[in-house]
């Protein structure tokens, strides 16, 4: 059978005559001259959950510019506010309205009704325009399916189908179905004001509310994600690796953030509260201060101890980040190993062949035989925390979330996609990278680490364990595609006042010049 007979087997198992192949073929031609539906492009949310909610229910201002365009001078810019504000929080807005505390100048709530479903079903007719009316109506939910349908295709305006327009809406006020009617009718013009959204990278860390974040992308019919290093850190805690354990609860605890690891997350911290307390007891850990902690009035434990845990934790990173580093010669990043640079006797470090005094020379957990070492009560510690971040239900939902519909970089429409960098040499070339055994290159990297990164959840044996210790890399390596920079600099950050050894050097990135002989 040559290739042609084969297609045209398919083609037959859908289309059973010339007839239909024909009406389908009118369909796709005429999909292709509809206007191209919306994409938001974001990125680096570090868990700002309300300013992404609200970005989401406004379409990034596309609701509010078609308010303008439908009413135009007709409506006052008070009421286009209040018209928009009813879209973007129909629930919200509506108690407010029956409850009085938003007053209306309409005579009766009937009346409120009645204006705003007109108003609302006007500028979900006008974002229909884009989409075919079989797409339009699988986004309608489906106990007001029929009524919503029948709403957007007639007209108030024409004579002939006005009555019956507005028989419909009286019929949804004089049955009580108003108050629902026009929060579904928003929610509708949520989904079609939005076509598709790109996450370019970096959804955790920082904020507060990251879970609450992949919660409301669920909710969003079309959505891709390029990762960021932020999100493999937790990828990467979520999958097991320690020492991102440890780098995911230090930047929760240093930007006094423990909302999204305690209340979204369920993660406990008891265990790592109480070795805090009984190794750094009397000392203030102050270079270990939490930042931004007298604005969060959330944090129910005290600054004192907020720095204990974060001075715990920041050590246990470094240890577990050094054994795994050591396993792996060919990253190169032999630099990072700093603690058995360390004379606690003179309280110095000893960085790229120069001797600094250390800020804090308290480390009564590091020892100088074997400084990378966890001690049983570190070791302990670890296996709690790991067995929280793998029972955590929620956590693995979104980490399946994220592998579902993420993925290091994507071509669409045209363009490339992806997060911080293509690593390069100063000559233009793509540099090439020992990753996990293969040294690779350019789209041929990308795409590999891509392949790396699901075989560090779904993986098994070796090849697992190998790709659960790549994260690392991809989190802060000198050549990760994620982070852009020879070395990340937090020990130095910590421990010595000298801010040159804070500094990391930029590395080259792909251009857009060379946009296209990446795609070859």
């Amino acid at each position: 059978m040559n290739t042609e007979d084969k297609y045209l087997r398919l083609l037959s198992e859908k289309f059973p005559n010339k007839n239909a192949i024909v009406t389908e073929l009118i369909n796709l031609k005429a999909i292709l001259s509809l206007p191209k539906g919306t994409e938001h492009f974001v990125s680096d949310l570090h868990g700002a959950s309300n300013a992404f909610i609200h970005m989401v229910k406004n379409a990034s201002g596309v609701i509010r510019r078609k308010v303008d365009d439908i009413f135009g001078d007709n409506m006052s810019e008070e009421e286009k506010r209040a018209l928009c504000a009813l879209i973007y929080y129909p629930d919200e807005r509506i108690e407010l309205i029956k409850s009085g505390v938003i007053p209306f100048s309409e005579a009766c709530i009937e009346d409120w009704y009645s204006t705003n479903l007109h108003h609302v079903v006007d500028v979900a007719r006008a974002v229909t325009v884009k989409y075919t009316r079989s797409k339009v109506r699988k986004m309608l939910p489906k106990q007001f399916a029929y009524i919503i349908e029948e709403l957007l295709h007639e007209s108030s305006i024409e004579h002939d189908r006005s009555d019956y327009f507005n028989a419909i809406i009286n019929g949804i006020i004089g049955t009580g179905m108003a108050e629902r009617l026009i929060i579904e009718i928003s929610y509708l013009i949520h989904r079609l004001t939005i076509d598709t959204f790109h996450i370019v990278g970096d959804i955790y860390d920082r904020g507060p509310k990251a879970e609450k974040i992949m919660e409301v992308l669920s909710t969003i019919r079309d959505y891709d994600i390029q990762f960021g290093n932020h999100d493999i850190e937790w990828m990467g805690a979520a999958a097991g690796n320690r020492a991102l354990i440890a780098t995911v609860l230090r930047i929760s605890i240093r930007y006094a953030n423990i909302e999204t690891l305690e209340e979204g997350y369920g993660i406990n911290l008891l265990p790592l509260a109480n070795f805090a307390m009984e190794t750094y007891g009397d000392d203030s850990c102050e270079v270990f201060r939490t930042k931004d902690f007298e604005n969060n009035p959330r944090l129910t434990r005290s600054a004192g101890l907020m720095a204990k845990m974060h001075k715990a934790i920041s050590i246990i990173q470094f240890k577990t980040e050094g054994q795994i580093i050591a396993r792996h010669p060919e990253w190169e990043m032999q630099d990072r190993l700093l603690l058995d640079k360390i004379d606690i006797a003179s309280g110095t470090i000893r960085i790229d062949g120069k001797t600094y005094a250390m800020q804090d020379t308290n480390l009564p957990t590091i020892n100088p035989q074997d400084p990378y070492a966890l001690n049983v009560e570190e070791e302990e510690l670890m296996i709690q925390l790991e067995r929280s971040f793998r029972k955590s239900e929620k956590l693995q939902r979104h980490l399946n979330q994220l592998y579902e519909h993420g993925s290091l970089f994507l071509v669409r429409n045209g363009f490339l996609l992806y997060h911080a960098a293509i690593p390069m040499n100063e000559d233009g070339s793509f540099t090439q990278l020992d990753v996990c055994g293969k040294t690779v290159s350019g789209k041929a990297l990308m795409e590999h680490i891509d392949r790396v990164i699901r075989t560090a959840y779904f993986g098994k044996g070796k090849q697992k364990k190998d790709a659960l210790d790549f994260m690392l890399y991809l989190w802060e390596g000198p050549h990760s595609p994620l982070y852009n920079k020879d070395k990340m600099t937090t020990l130095e950050r910590y421990f010595v006042a000298d801010e040159e050894t804070w500094k990391g050097k930029k590395r080259s990135i792909l251009r857009i010049g060379q946009y296209q002989r990446y795609l070859r």
